[in-house]
Formats: structure tokens, sequence, C-alpha cells
């Protein structure tokens, strides 16, 4: 039992100096006195101290007398503990290397002649290593084989197809780099990737297109294979450059890396066709809308019964109407309120512009993320809004009540139109106390792209808010824009180059990159500026058309809609935006902001870039035919077996 006691002697007190007990095991400083032997002249143990003896950081006062207990003679021959296995002990990252040896007893209290320099110099000695040693290394990348990866979502395709496309897009790659080895010059050997180098690549591409566009994930990695299959050695040089001065700007400390990928190099649309034969080939892609009134858009006019209906609802309702962006209900006053000159009711409206979404899981994250707002990555709840408007504002869909304001029109006959073009048009709405409004009208010729008509629109109703943030129309676009007339439409194709120059955005900003435009007096002029460029046969292309058709009152039949030709997987009313599509398809980025400030969009860009869509489209569709047997004699298309008729 004395044995077991004396164990406890190495073990420091839990009560400290404060301890008032008069036999008390435990350790205490003052009775921490090294004995040389133990009773009856022996050493305390052959093979050293059982434990490492706790330093106590207060040197003591007076000298420490032996404890009685210790002098007791052990009843036990042998030591109650298993021997010590004399290993080292841990050595901690911030702690010097501990010495193997017995650990000594405690230093003799600080002399007087140690001065504060002293001190300071002995501390700083004893510093830990690890503040001045330098980065590690890092681990080199261990090899793969080409086996499309496990992902920790779902996987966006069968295995089979992973793997197919993983080796067609491999092979892409082999290619173009055994070529660059031939003609690589002494300083573009670094650019030459090694065949392991090359797996990880594939590997890389193929796991990057499954996570980020799952949902279009076999699209994305077919137009890729196409891509790289048509690329050129010189391409892949630039591409490898532009890559190897990423991972250097990367490694760099302090570096910031770009928030979105950089995409790759822009799509070369290549039909074969000449303009004249793309323009007939669009009777392949004609869009019918006439079941999908459903969806917004409306294939005839509403009847004079279903105007009236629409027209006593709305002076039923006393103007009370739902808010488009915070769903608060506020009342509307056309002609402005009398008492107060008021057009809206409910004061400001606080809303979060952007989107709700689910962000990615970072790898290894096994918790679903909140949904939060892209305008202010706010969680969805935690706030009413980021954003604060003068007024409510609100939207109609009926075809009905849009009728009641200005009247649903066919397209016209127009013998005057070319039959060798198609025309993209693309409008831009704004808030007004009538509901959504137009306020820009653009039309652009197809496939040259060349600008036919942009106009800035007066609407119906008071203004509540221009929405500039999407429709990119300025309070000072309004101000500064002239009246248009007949007289100045001779001059409109002088104005060619500034008009063109509309669709760029510049890097010096938003005043510099404005253009000073011409209004039309009501949303009908508008419309009849357009039917004087189109028939009833012309092909009208655009993205997301029901907004835009029903903006202009107009009922046309010959509708091809970027949106239905790209159709969403889950369909309508789910669907693509043009800025994906223009990135995902074409590799070219639209809409793109200013400084980080959101310019909205341009109606002129978005016409051009649907009208590239269905160029694209066309050569896919062209391509698909000729391999069904379709053929092109003397300007006709002629199918598999005999002539059209």
């Amino acid at each position: 039992m004395d044995a077991v006691l004396r164990n406890f002697k190495l073990i420091p007190c839990p009560a400290g100096d404060d301890c008032t007990k008069a036999n008390c095991p435990w350790q205490h400083s003052r009775d921490q006195t090294t004995p040389t032997t133990q009773a009856g002249g022996g050493s305390q143990d052959e093979d050293g101290p059982r434990k490492r003896r706790k330093v106590s950081s207060e040197p003591a006062s007076t000298p420490a007398r032996p404890n009685p207990t210790d002098l007791r003679p052990s009843s036990a021959k042998r030591p109650v503990s298993p021997p010590s296995l004399k290993r080292k002990p841990p050595q901690l990252s911030d702690q010097p290397a501990l010495a193997a040896t017995p650990v000594k007893p405690p230093p003799s209290p600080i002399a007087p002649s140690t001065t504060p320099s002293s001190l300071e110099k002995s501390v700083t000695s004893q510093k830990p290593a690890s503040q001045h040693a330098t980065p590690q290394k890092v681990a080199p990348r261990k090899p793969e084989s080409l086996n499309p990866r496990h992902l920790k979502t779902a996987a966006p395709a069968a295995h089979d197809f992973r793997y197919k496309a993983l080796k067609l897009l491999h092979e892409q790659f082999k290619r173009l780099n055994d070529e660059l080895k031939k003609d690589a010059k002494e300083d573009e050997q670094k650019l030459v990737l090694s065949d392991q180098e090359l797996i990880w690549l594939a590997l890389d591409e193929e796991q990057r297109m499954a996570t980020e566009k799952p949902s279009i994930y076999q699209n994305v990695i077919k137009n890729r294979i196409m891509t790289y299959k048509k690329m050129t050695v010189g391409q892949w040089r630039d591409e490898r450059v532009a890559e190897h001065k990423k991972k250097e700007v990367a490694a760099t400390p302090g570096s910031r890396t770009p928030r979105k990928p950089v995409l790759g190099p822009p799509k070369v649309i290549q039909t074969g066709l000449t303009p004249e034969q793309e323009v007939r080939f669009l009777t392949y892609l004609h869009t019918p809308i006439d079941k999908l009134a459903q969806w917004g858009y409306v294939p005839s006019a509403p009847t004079e019964e279903e105007i009236s209906k629409a027209r006593e609802g709305e002076e039923a309702s006393l103007g009370y109407e739902v808010c488009d962006r915070c769903r608060t209900r506020f009342q509307v006053f056309p002609g402005r309120r009398e008492e107060d000159g008021a057009l809206t009711s409910g004061g400001k409206c606080v809303h979060h512009p952007g989107r709700a979404y689910y962000p990615e899981r970072s790898l290894g994250d096994t918790d679903k993320p909140s949904r939060r707002y892209r305008c202010c990555q706010q969680v969805v709840g935690e706030s009413a809004g980021c954003v604060s408007g003068n007024t409510h504002v609100f939207k109609t869909t009926s075809p009905a009540r849009l009728a009641s304001i200005i009247p649903f029109a066919e397209t016209p006959p127009n013998p005057q139109a070319p039959k060798d073009r198609a025309v993209c048009f693309d409008c831009e709405m704004g808030y007004t106390v009538r509901g959504m409004e137009l306020i820009r009208l653009t039309a652009t010729s197809w496939p040259d792209g060349r600008e036919l008509l942009d106009v800035l629109v007066r609407p119906v109703g008071e203004i509540l808010d221009l929405n500039s943030r999407y429709s990119g129309v300025w309070p000072e676009d309004i101000i500064n824009a002239e009246p248009w007339s007949a007289e100045k439409r001779s001059n409109w194709d002088q104005q060619k180059g500034q008009r063109e120059e509309s669709g760029k955005v510049a890097e010096e900003g938003h005043s510099k990159r404005r253009k000073k435009m011409q209004i039309v007096s009501s949303p009908i002029v508008a419309r009849d500026l357009l039917f004087s460029l189109i028939s009833p046969d012309t092909p009208l292309i655009g993205h997301g058309l029901e907004n835009d058709l029903n903006a202009v009152r107009i009922i046309h039949p010959t509708l091809i809609d970027t949106i239905l030709l790209y159709p969403h997987r889950r369909g309508l009313p789910m669907r693509y935006g043009l800025k994906m599509l223009m990135e995902t398809q074409l590799n070219k980025a639209i809409q793109v902001e200013v400084d980080g400030k959101a310019m909205g969009h341009d109606s002129a860009e978005d016409a051009r870039a649907a009208g590239e869509l269905v160029r694209l489209k066309v050569q896919e569709k062209w391509s698909a035919m000729k391999g069904e047997g379709w053929s092109l004699l003397d300007g006709e298309f002629v199918p598999p077996g005999g002539r059209k008729g």
C-alpha cells in the first residue's frame, strides 16, 4: 500500500499550494526534493523515474523539506507499476524536441543576477521552430486511369456514356498534344503534356462538365468534343499558354482566382450554306405556337366579349394589384390620385432582385446548402430584401386584359418586305400603372446581324419603374432621346456604325457606352415600324418570344423561338436563359457587368445572340439531315429518294 501511495507523490496535488492536509499523498512544491536514495540506501529505480514530473511555473520561495512518508520502508519487493517502455514522448509541431533521458528535477529559483534582457534572449531562443519553417511541398498527384470519376452527386448520365465521351475527349487531347510536340520550340516544351497529364486533363474536364452543368451534360460534352475535333494546333497552343499562365497566377501568394471558369474559344459556326439558303432552311425550324397558349403564347386575338369581361374585372378591383417583386398588395392610381398626386399606395418596395438558388456543395460536404439570393447571397428568409424601390409594381399576363389596353394585331401582308432575310427582334419592358409595357424595340437582319430598327417607346401609362437593371433603359436615355419622324428615317443608314456599337459593352463604363436614341410616341407606332420590315412569311427570331410579342401585341404565324429550339430538360415552363445558352453553346459572354455593376440587357445584343443560336441549330440540323441522305441541288433541299415537291 505504501508503494502505491508513493506513486501519488509523482502527481501534483489538485488543490495546489492551497492544500491544508497534514499528510497529503499528492505532490507539493514545498516537498520537492531530490532524494538520491530511498530507505535502505538503494536507488529509486534502475529504469529511471516512473513519470516525468510537472515543473511548476512558480519558483519555490523556501528550500523544500523531505516528507516523512517518502522515507518509509516499502513492503513491496518489486515495483508495482510495470517497468518503463523507454519510448520517446510524442513531439508536437510547436514544441522543441524532448530528450529521451530521465527528466531532471526542477531548476533552482532564478538567480538575482538574471536580467530582463537575458530572460528575453532566452525566451526568444526557445521559440518554436515551426514559426520559421518553410512551407511544406505539395504532395505529388496520384496517377489515375482513364475511367470516369465517382461523383458526390447523382451522375448526369450512364457510366457507358460517360466512359465513351471521356475516351473521345482524351483522343482529341492526345492528337493535339502529339501535333504540338512535333513542332514545339524550345520555349514551348513546357506546354507539351505527358500521358498522365493528358488523362488528368480529360478527367478534370469531364468532371467539371458533369458537376457544373448536369442538366445539359450530354449536349455540353458533345459540343466540347466537337470543338476540340475542329481545333487547330495553334488554338491548342494558345489554350495551353492561357492555362499555364492561370496556374502561375494561382500559385502566386495573394493572387485572386476568377469567380467563374474562363470560357473556351468562341465556337465558329459553319453551316455550309449561303445566307439565302440559310433563310430557306428556316422552314425546318419553325415553332408553331397554336398548342402553347398555356405558356403565355397568344395564337389568336381575344374576342370583344373577353376584353369586356377583363375591363369589368379591373374596375371591380378598384385598382388593387399584387406587387411583382415583394408580393405586397397595393393600389394603383392611373392619372394620379387627386389628393396627393400619388401613383401607387403601400410606400417603398423592399425586395431581392436576384432569384433564389441552391449553392453547389463543396467536396466532402454532406449537408444540404441553404437557398440563397443571387443578388446579395443572403439566406432565404433572413431579410425582406436588399433593395428598396420607390413604388410597388405589377405585371399583367392575361391576353384579354392586355388587349383592353392595346388590341392585338396580326402581321399584315407586306410586298416590300425582302424574301431573302429573316428578322431577329427583342423588346425591353418597364413597369407603369398599366402593368409591364414596351419601352424599347430592336430588330436586326438575319443572318448578317445588320441593325434594322432600334427605338425607345413612350408607354401608355405613367412610368413607375424603368426596370433599368434588366431593361438597360435609364432615365437619361428617355430624357436625351430625339423624337422619331419619317424624315429622320433617311439618316438611319448613315448612323449604322453608331447603332452597331450599342451591342458592345465598353470598358470605359456606363456613361461612355450610352448612345443617343430616337423615341416614338406609343407602342402602336413602334409596332407599325416593325410591320414595315416584315410580312407574315418573314421568320421572326427571338428568345422567349411570347413576352416580346405580347408587349408589342403582335400575332405572327412564322416564329423561331430559341427557348423551343433548346428546350429545358424538364420542359416548359422551365427554360434556359439566353446568357447561359450563349456560354454553353457558343462560349460567348453577353449581358456582362461593368465594374461589378449590372448595366441591364441590350436588346440589340440579345437579338443578335438569338440569331447566332439559330444559326448553330441550322448547322446541327443540316448536318443531321445530310447524314440521313438529304442533299442540296440547284439551291433546293432534296430529301432522300426524290426531289422536294
